[in-house]
């Protein structure tokens, strides 16, 4: 049996212009991206989020994003998990994005959660405390 290039994800397309979130499969679960265009080639993350199970997927947390929040964003990226990824695989994922990006003026635009918790937890105070 071969393997797949990527262990957690299983398709991926990204940067497309809102006007393609039609394009979305249906029911697609993992991660996806909000950008703001600056230009040629040029983004700011502004929003980093997920679709854990099946109900609505991406495609329809895309949708809501566009409703609720039209102009803060251009384009967008859609990274699906494979199908024995659980979902709370999925929000570690989230939150491990989230977290990176928490303190970056342009990716918390959307963001109401701060860090991860789960990653305060096993923050380290100092690199002597590593196990």
């Amino acid at each position: 049996m071969p393997s797949s290039i990527h262990r957690t994800i299983k398709n991926s397309f990204e940067f497309l212009p809102v006007e393609d979130i039609s394009r979305v499969p249906n029911k697609v679960r993992g991660i996806y991206v909000l950008y703001k265009s600056l230009g040629k080639k040029k983004m700011n993350v502004v929003y980093v989020g997920m679709a854990r199970g099946e109900a609505s997927g991406i495609k329809g947390r895309l949708i809501k994003h566009r409703e609720n929040k039209p102009d803060l964003w251009t384009h967008f990226s859609v990274f699906e998990v494979w199908d024995n990824i659980s979902a709370q695989e999925v929000e570690e994922l989230e939150g491990l994005f989230r977290h990176i990006y928490r303190y970056d003026t342009e990716a918390n635009r959307l963001n109401a959660q701060g860090s991860h918790k789960p990653l305060d937890l096993i923050r380290r105070k100092s690199i002597t405390e590593w196990k």
